[in-house]
């Protein structure tokens, strides 16, 4: 499975706005945000780079101002990680990531598909606001949400009952015969009632009737785990983020 990941994260930047492709790395950039969670690279598998091939990585991401990042399942590309930490990058994180596949998946009613740009820019507040403001709802995210679902990803939501969205939830498209649910939000006012559930169950459901062999998924902590877990996921493996602070210099 850390090979189709590894896989599908390569596909997956390549359909971003800019794609720059050096030394067996693929990075993707949106020239609508600086994000660092947007704006990252990712190895090909079995990558094995030489130190040109990091520098060449790292100045792409410097001529645009950027911080030199990248996303990646470490057992894909097990050369990977020693390069980049020889280089100075340090780790930012690492994620145990799920997979849910068909015959797992238990899916609870009462979620909606977004249709008109009122839904998409209320699920993009609703998702600010459930990631205590890392960032700030705009017409940039309900597009990138609207690209989503129109290019063959799944955006669910479930409405509040005063109106506008109590959570939401999304899924890229599909590549490599599997998909990445992320984005999974619930405003606080809202939880503890089973949405992030209900919106992730629906949009691995959505991906399962496209025909894909499973969706993965990373997790924030134990709490969000145990909703993963209740709807079908289940651990397979691990995401490594590593980082290049500005400090540092090749």
């Amino acid at each position: 499975m850390d090979t189709q990941v590894q896989n599908f994260a390569v596909a997956n930047l390549r359909r971003r706005p800019v794609v720059v492709e050096t030394g067996g790395f693929v990075v993707g950039f949106d020239p609508d945000t600086a994000s660092p969670y947007l704006n990252y690279a990712t190895p090909l598998p079995g990558a094995e780079p030489t130190e040109q091939d990091v520098a060449a990585l790292v100045a792409a991401f410097r001529e645009r101002g950027l911080m030199p990042r990248l996303e990646f399942a470490p057992e894909a590309a097990p050369g990977v990680a020693p390069a980049l930490r020889s280089a100075g990058f340090e780790t930012e994180a690492v994620h145990e990531y799920l997979v849910c596949t068909p015959s797992g998946l238990r899916l609870p009613p009462g979620v909606e598909t977004p249709a008109s740009d009122e839904e998409y820019a209320a699920l993009d507040a609703a998702l600010a606001e459930a990631f205590g403001g890392v960032f700030a709802p705009s017409a940039e995210g309900a597009a990138r949400l609207r690209r989503t679902q129109q290019g063959g990803g799944a955006v669910r939501f479930v409405r509040a009952p005063e109106g506008g969205c109590a959570g939401a939830a999304s899924c890229s498209p599909p590549a490599e015969d599997t998909a990445e649910l992320s984005g999974v939000g619930t405003r606080p006012a809202h939880r503890g009632r089973g949405v992030a559930g209900a919106v992730t169950a629906a949009v691995t459901a959505a991906m399962f009737a496209r025909g894909v062999g499973s969706v993965w998924l990373e997790y924030s902590g134990e709490g969000s785990r145990r909703v993963y877990e209740r709807v079908g996921y289940r651990p397979q493996g691990t995401r490594l983020y590593l980082s290049l602070p500005r400090k540092q210099r090749l």
